[in-house]
């Protein structure tokens, strides 16, 4: 088991996640599906700017940016994918404002801890590494 701590927000959701048993796990991914927030205007209708997560079964779209040495993270992804737009929305929540040295530190297999995979498929539990992989893409980015 891999003991790298988390970032503080980041194991805030993972605990909420641990609490919740069976479809309660489902309805919170669901409540993240909704939380997450609209692109800016800056970069709304421009995913040719954005990094496309192509492991995703939805189309998800990143954009990263660094803002005083804490990241920024900005997602789009279809209401209809609400599994993957749950990842995405609580993804962005966990690391937005965390140093690209924490977001780089997130162990690739932080989500087990989450139980998903007891109401998820691998398929779409998948989604959620994909993600944190390009996010840390991203982040190396906008360190050249």
């Amino acid at each position: 088991m891999n003991t790298t701590p988390l970032p503080p927000r980041l194991q805030s959701i993972v605990e909420e996640f641990q609490d919740a048993e069976g479809r309660e796990k489902l309805d919170l991914l669901l409540e993240y599906a909704e939380s997450l927030p609209p692109l800016p205007d800056w970069l709304a209708g421009q995913h040719s700017t954005m990094d496309q997560v192509h492991e995703c079964m939805s189309p998800v779209f990143v954009y990263a940016e660094r803002r005083d040495e804490r990241m920024q993270f900005y997602f789009d992804a279809p209401p209809e994918a609400p599994t993957v737009r749950g990842y995405a929305a609580l993804m962005a929540e966990g690391l937005n404002g965390c140093t690209p040295d924490e977001v780089m530190a997130v162990p690739g297999d932080f989500f087990n801890a989450m139980g998903l995979q007891q109401v998820i498929s691998f398929q779409r539990i998948k989604g959620i590494s994909a993600i944190l992989a390009h996010m840390k893409r991203l982040v190396v980015q906008t360190l050249e």
